[in-house]
């Protein structure tokens, strides 16, 4: 079958351009192979990245019909077939089928599909992801894991560090003190491991502003992009319950707009948007600053009549509220270390 890849290519302090080929393809034909196919045939200088050709590498990421993905593990009839889902597909009189093939996001091109991946490494090497050092230093045993200890590293240990989520992390493309998914993702796994002797420092120092676990905001592009189905999103969540769980309200705004969010759907089913500002915000008036910025938003939604002058509690209120808590005993009850006979 014939189609044609459209690459988005760039040279060093130049505008991007595109360029396009045609080839004939077999429909179980990699994007990676078919990569190398243009290089080889039509044009020698196409630059990207490439390494194992089996999903291990990560080197061949790239952002392929708009999502970041990995070029040896997607093929020509999966790329169609998901073209076709999200735009209409091409009548029998139209134009050949299409594949657009570009340069990964939030880092800058070197050339082509080749970017540099500074950031990525500094925000990794950020988080400090390896067993710290003092706990490695006892010589006179081996650090032996239970079968559970273990497990939880696998799903995080997965990451083979291809920056998909990277590259899709809206977070990091407005704010560049964000470390992160991958980051994070792997900050969990030094968190959950058994071996390590400074899970509190970690926490606190993930916990810190924007920069750490509550700059991310919650897209879920990280997991839908994710290759190895590490859920980055899911780690995160993971280390913002274990700082929940040591803190309380009064450690930091984001720690209180969660406190105070879930609180308010215990008591109503959902959120009485008269309470959340005042008690996140203005810190339940001891926070008079925070509660004078409230102003201008709250006029602004009286005007319009978009604020609610009163509050009645949903539907369910009390199965929500159950629900909740029976979630939050089953935090509590994994977090608990078991005891021994």
């Amino acid at each position: 079958m014939q189609v044609l890849f459209r690459i988005i290519r760039q040279e060093p302090g130049s505008t991007p351009r595109l360029q396009e080929y045609q080839l004939e393809v077999e429909p179980g034909e990699t994007i990676l192979n078919c990569l190398n196919r243009i290089k080889w045939e039509q044009d020698g200088s196409l630059a990207f990245r490439k390494n194992c050709r089996n999903t291990i590498c990560g080197s061949c990421a790239m952002r392929i019909n708009g999502r970041s993905a990995l070029a040896c593990k997607e093929n020509v009839k999966s790329e169609l077939d998901r073209a076709s889902q999200i735009f209409n597909p091409p009548t029998a009189s139209e134009a050949l089928p299409t594949i657009t093939i570009a340069p990964m996001g939030n880092m800058p091109v070197v050339r082509d599909l080749v970017v540099e991946m500074q950031s990525f490494w500094d925000n990794l090497q950020a988080v400090e992801p390896y067993v710290s050092t003092a706990a490695r230093a006892i010589p006179e045993r081996e650090f032996l894991q239970t079968p559970e200890e273990r497990s939880q590293l696998d799903q995080s240990g997965n990451c083979i560090l291809c920056g998909a989520c990277y590259s899709e992390c809206n977070a990091r493309e407005v704010n560049p003190d964000f470390v992160g998914p991958h980051a994070l993702a792997k900050a969990y796994r030094m968190v959950a491991d058994s071996r390590d002797d400074r899970a509190e420092d970690r926490l606190e120092n993930y916990n810190q502003g924007t920069q750490g676990v509550w700059g991310c905001t919650r897209c879920y592009y990280c997991n839908s992009v994710c290759p190895m189905e590490v859920a980055p999103l899911d780690q995160i969540g993971k280390i913002k319950g274990e700082i929940l769980q040591r803190k309380d309200s009064q450690a930091s705004r984001s720690i209180r707009h969660r406190k105070v969010l879930i609180d308010l759907v215990k008591q109503g089913g959902w959120v009485d948007e008269r309470k959340f500002g005042v008690q996140v915000v203005g810190n339940s008036f001891r926070d008079l600053r925070g509660l004078v910025s409230l102003g201008p938003l709250g006029l602004r939604m009286l005007a319009r009549g978009k604020f609610p002058l009163t509050f009645e509690p949903s539907e369910g209120t009390t199965e929500v509220r159950s629900l909740i808590e029976s979630v939050q005993n089953l935090n509590h009850q994994s977090a608990s270390p078991s005891e021994t006979p």
